[in-house]
């Protein structure tokens, strides 16, 4: 079942067009990555979630109800993480959190106190004093305080550590497990490769491709590195080869899986000293895309 539902989503500023036409859901239970650089609308489409902006057209809906026009009551219900987390500075951390957490029609327990040791937070500090990490800190243990349904999260490791990154993705495996749902806006790909069950990536205010990862990896195929004992020179004219590295008789390239059995037949014939493959990663995928459409923009084959 889907909790949240965006249908041809336009919101324009004057003449300049953030979203164009976005269509994205996500299943209740899931942690649903949206990725996309910076300038895309990720920052765009969260805001006209939160009802803090007006789409000029289409639908967006969460638990049913209309972002716009029911903003106060899903807000009951969701909690959310900004990328850049502004304070009151002179106000503890603690006290920010305890404050965010009655907003929220809740009260302060064990997880708060559990969420600061797991986080490494000091609650009793000025808000001014804090560095951007301890920011985003006070914001992600106040929204893991929540008892929500659906999680927000834009850019919510912006600023963290390696170390609190792993104490962040761990909490959201954990909130998954209970069966909350999670949008995660990140353009940490690693991180949205490693918690997310599927994946939307957004360029220019539209969709331009969504599905689990192992869907958008069949889209895109194998990454290899061979060593062979003959040159291969016909690799560029081969249908489905992309990207490819020579050094000479060592190559690095990505072939689509259609083609797999017929540029393995031609490398075996070549002699292979070596061969290594990989599935692509989220950043493969995010390239080809960006890649391919530039190509295309700028006049060029696919």
């Amino acid at each position: 079942m889907s909790l949240l539902t965006i249908s041809n989503l336009t919101k324009k500023f004057g003449n300049f067009t953030a979203l164009d036409g976005l269509n994205m859901e996500v299943e209740k239970g899931e942690i649903y990555g949206f990725i996309g650089p910076n300038g895309a609308g990720k920052s765009t489409t969260i805001r006209v979630l939160l009802g803090m902006l007006k789409a000029t057209s289409g639908r967006a809906q969460i638990f049913g109800k209309d972002v716009w026009k029911n903003a106060v009551d899903i807000h009951r219900k969701i909690s959310y993480v900004p990328g850049d987390v502004k304070l009151w500075p002179n106000l503890t951390g603690g006290e920010v959190i305890d404050m965010f957490v009655r907003l929220h029609g809740g009260r302060a327990d064990h997880r708060r106190s559990e969420l600061m040791e797991r986080f490494d937070f000091d609650p009793s500090k000025k808000c001014r004093t804090y560095s951007k990490g301890n920011r985003q800190k006070v914001a992600l243990i106040a929204a893991f305080c929540v008892h929500a349904e659906l999680y927000i999260l834009d850019e919510p490791t912006s600023g963290l550590d390696p170390l609190m990154e792993s104490v962040f993705q761990d909490c959201v495996q954990e909130l998954k497990q209970e069966g909350k749902s999670i949008l995660l806006s990140s353009h940490i790909l690693s991180e949205v490769e490693k918690l997310c069950d599927r994946v939307g990536i957004i360029r220019q205010g539209s969709m331009i491709e969504s599905g689990t990862l192992e869907e958008l990896r069949h889209l895109r195929g194998t990454n290899l590195s061979v060593e062979t004992r003959e040159p291969a020179t016909f690799l560029e004219q081969m249908e489905g080869v992309h990207d490819i590295k020579k050094n000479g008789h060592t190559l690095s390239l990505q072939v689509d899986q259609e083609a797999m059995e017929q540029v393995m037949k031609q490398l075996s014939s070549l002699g292979i000293i070596s061969l290594e493959s990989r599935p692509p990663t989220l950043e493969d995928l995010f390239m080809r895309h960006y890649h391919h459409k530039e190509k295309l923009q700028s006049g060029g084959g696919s």
